[in-house]
Formats: structure tokens, sequence, C-alpha cells
């Protein structure tokens, strides 16, 4: 049977949200080590792209120097929650390149200020922000230098105009490039594209393109993500309306392993399911997401794992910036601690990995939960090594190539078990 989680639920809208990110600290034990990444998400963007379901608001400026005070009061807050030195921050949305420069000044200020940023400074951390293409200017990536960061996300998405209109990107296909030469002029050495396959209309040959093309500009690092259809988009809608057929699965197979194969012979190896890298040049942030390390949070609908508690700052733009408890932000969906869901995360998450996961510390936590859990674990396991899906490696579990094709119904099965036993 599932454990039953204890969750603070936040008012419905309209009502004074009750539960803020200060209760999840305060209830934290002493001996809880302290986070060491923070993720702040800028809600502003220019339009809603169709196929997103993060949280996000069309830019009318008119609540960006509010929603900076805000911010920063909560910064303030979390950092006297992390006395360690930060080894990454991510800035996501939203379109965090369309925030005012002098706020964006401001920002980078209050982050040096507020936590202890040595390791990222001196080049063993990571602070990277994403940036749309459209809205990047060398103005921008000089503040962000000036800032710390160095590391920025591109969202190119496709280099196929038909394709981008098809998501609703706005930026032509050559600013990529452009971009990437402003970041490297700049000083910021570190660049990602983000790519998508499966999109309605897209031929492998095209898909074989982009990745080319991406390839050519030089960056040390890709994500390829496939199309998927969110319930309460737009992109779904318009499914739904029959204006599009999607992409069978055969094409999403062949896109998937074309990815590997072309990226591969260009020196850029998967290291997660959906993201390559040349060697020492992965996403240390998103690291720490897949190995179930702690991390802060800041900014409306941005999620926190700090001590074994998950919640979720509000996504409510309005709650968020009439709301504040010493600095903190409201919350929702509290989950306390709890043996078996971290257990379940780490297979789930560390899975997705090609390193796979370490299967000592599973079997230790499967030894607290239930005695038999680990005989259960390691049959599944078993079971999916003689079936050639996956692989023990120095002790550690990992997905084969034809597994990670079939990630998500492994990690089901691991899960049954795990909620089961």
């Amino acid at each position: 049977m599932a454990p039953q989680y204890n969750h603070i639920v936040l008012p419905t809208l309209g009502q004074c949200p009750s539960a803020s990110a200060r209760q999840v600290f305060l209830a934290l034990k002493p001996q809880t080590s302290p986070a060491r990444a923070l993720y702040i998400h800028i809600p502003f963007c220019s339009h809603k792209c169709d196929y997103c379901d993060f949280y996000s608001l069309v830019d009318t400026r008119d609540r960006q120097n509010v929603f900076t005070d805000r911010l920063i009061r909560e910064l303030r807050a979390l950092g006297s929650f992390a006395p360690e030195p930060l080894n990454s921050i991510f800035i996501g949305g939203g379109t965090p390149s369309l925030l005012d420069a002098s706020l964006w000044e401001r920002l980078l200020g209050e982050l040096n200020d507020s936590f202890d940023l040595s390791r990222i400074q001196t080049g063993q951390g990571e602070f990277t922000v994403e940036c749309n293409p459209e809205s990047t200017t060398p103005e921008f990536l000089g503040i962000l230098k000036a800032g710390s960061v160095d590391r920025v996300s591109f969202g190119a998405q496709s280099f196929e105009p038909e394709h981008l209109k098809t998501l609703q990107r706005l930026h032509d296909p050559d600013r990529v490039e452009l971009v990437i030469i402003m970041a490297q002029d700049a000083g910021i050495v570190r660049q990602s594209l983000d790519l998508i396959y499966a999109i309605p209309g897209q031929t492998l040959r095209q898909w074989q393109r982009d990745l080319q093309r991406a390839v050519a500009i030089g960056v040390e690092h890709i994500s390829c993500y496939n199309l998927t259809y969110e319930p309460a988009t737009a992109m779904t809608a318009r499914l739904n309306q029959g204006e599009f057929t999607p992409a069978d699965e055969d094409l999403e197979i062949q896109s998937f392993e074309l990815a590997g194969k072309v990226l591969g012979e260009a020196g850029l190896m998967r290291y997660e399911i959906s993201n390559f890298a040349q060697k020492g040049c992965e996403s240390l942030h998103n690291l720490a997401y897949w190995r179930s390390e702690s991390w802060l949070a800041a900014g409306p609908a941005a999620a926190a794992h700090v001590g074994g508690h998950r919640y979720r700052n509000t996504p409510h733009l309005g709650q968020y910036l009439d709301f504040d408890d010493q600095g903190f932000a409201p919350i929702m969906d509290h989950e306390q601690p709890d043996t078996r869901r971290a257990l379940a995360e780490r297979l789930m998450m560390g899975l997705r990995l090609v390193e796979g996961v370490d299967s000592d510390p599973i079997y230790r936590a499967g030894e607290q939960i239930n005695e038999h859990l680990c005989d259960q674990l390691r049959e599944c396991v078993l079971k999916q090594i003689e079936a050639g899906l996956m692989a023990m490696q120095d002790g550690r579990w990992q997905l084969t190539d034809a597994g990670l094709l079939l990630t998500d119904g492994i990690v089901a099965e691991l899960m049954d078990v795990v909620y089961q036993a």
C-alpha cells in the first residue's frame, strides 16, 4: 500500500494562503545537510507557446519591478538557510531574458550578497540562465557575465521555420548562431541548446539537419526533448481539434536513436535520456535533480527539495506578491520526508541517467521499509537484466540502450514493487 503523504494545500485562489516555506525550514532537523543548489523562476513571457506547461504569463512590464522586489526578499530569507557555498544556480522561466536589464543587475547583486558563490566564481560550480534567442542582447549577456553567470541555455527547438511556426516560437533560426557568438564575445564560454523532435510534420531528415546544425554551432551541451502533449495546453487542444497528426511511435524511436548517433559522433555523449554533453560539461544543476540531492527554490511555481521535504511555491503571481512570511513565499503540495517516497524518487530519477543508480543505498533504504522489499527489487531488476533492458556494473543498476526506450515502463514496475511491498 502506498504511504499517505502529509500535504499542506493552499486555500482556493482569492483567499489568503496560510502555509509558507518558512514553516518547512523551521521543521528541518539540525543535522540536515544544507542545499547546495538554487532554482529561480522568472514567470514572464512575450507570449505563451502552445506546447508549454510551465507557469508563465504574458509580460506587460507593469509588475517586473514589484516582482523583483519580492523575489529579492525571498532570496534573502533563503540565503539564511544556505551556509555552504552553492554548487549551482539555474534561472529559468518563462523567459528570463525579458526581465529589464536594471532589474537583472539588482537580482544578480542580491545573489552575490545573500549566498556564497565562491565555488561558482572559481569555476568549480555552475550558474545557468535560460535565454530566448529573440530577446537576448549583448548588453544583457554582459550583465550576466558581470554577475557571475558562466553558462547560458538557449531554446533553439528547431532550425526549420515551419516547425518553429507550429511550436509558436518567434525567433529567426539564423539568430541562434548569432546569440551563441554574442555569449562567447561576452565571455560566457559555456552554452547549451534545446531541441525538440517529433513535431507534427517533421521528417527524420529534417531532424537530422537540426542535429547537424546544432553540432556545427559548436556548443558543449544539447538537450533533445520529445514533443509531449501536456494536459491543459493549447497544443493538446489543437491536437484534439484535429489540426495536426502527432508523430507516430516508430518515428519517435528513430528520432531518439538518431540523436544519440549524430551527437555521439560529434563528441556529445548521452548522459541522461534527453541530454548530451562533451566530457565534463554535463549540467551540474540538473544532475542535482536526477541524483535526488537537495535544492532551494525561489519565484512563483518554483519547486524545492530540502531535507526530504518537497513543496512548490504557489503558481500564482498575485499570491506570490501579496503573501510574505518574513520573506518566504506561500507554498502548496508539501510532502514530509518519507523513506518509501525517497526510494521511489531515487529510482525514478536516477535511472534516467546513463550512470544509473548505486544499489547499496537502495538496499539500505529498502531494509528500513520492509524486510522483503530488497529481495523483490532484486528479482525485478534481474528480470530486466535477463530481458536485456538493464545491466549491473560496479554495483550500479543501469538501463541499456534498449531499456532507455522503455524507461517509463521499467520504472513503473519498480514503483509497483516499492509501493506494494
